[in-house]
């Protein structure tokens, strides 16, 4: 595997492990080109920019103290990046308007994100979001 790759692959692992295992919400402007978009970013209708997956990253921080992504599959290709992983914490505040349960929440995915010159330029997303809904009791 080249080495531009290989780089691509580390700074994507460091991405999700720093904004979501460690909840560090600064691996925004570390990590996301200024012109970043998020194309189809889970529960919203629209794209979204860095200030947004920051507001998104902080709500799961606060509502799952512990929530941290346990990577299964990562591949490059060209200037994209592909990660199939399952997120999980406790659910310990409030989250999509349901109040703590303690219950453990589990959310499998795939992100496929485009890099250059280092950055995340555009990430798409799927998430087994109705399974969170009714893991949440919302449906």
């Amino acid at each position: 595997m080249s080495n531009h790759l290989t780089e691509n692959k580390k700074i994507v692992d460091a991405f999700v492990q720093a904004l979501f295992t460690d909840g560090d919400l600064d691996a925004v402007d570390r990590h996301l080109a200024p012109d970043f978009v998020h194309h189809d970013p889970p529960f919203s209708g629209s794209p979204w920019g860095r200030e947004d997956v920051r507001r998104m990253a902080a709500m799961f921080r606060t509502a799952l103290p512990d929530w941290h992504s346990d990577l299964e599959l990562l591949v490059a290709e060209d200037d994209l990046v592909a990660e199939r992983f399952t997120a999980s914490g406790t659910h310990r505040g409030e989250l999509m308007g349901v109040a703590a349960t303690g219950k453990t929440l589990v959310l499998p995915g795939v992100n496929i994100y485009r890099l250059r010159d280092g950055a995340i330029t555009e990430w798409w997303t799927r998430l087994d979001e109705l399974g969170l809904l009714r893991q949440l009791g919302l449906a």
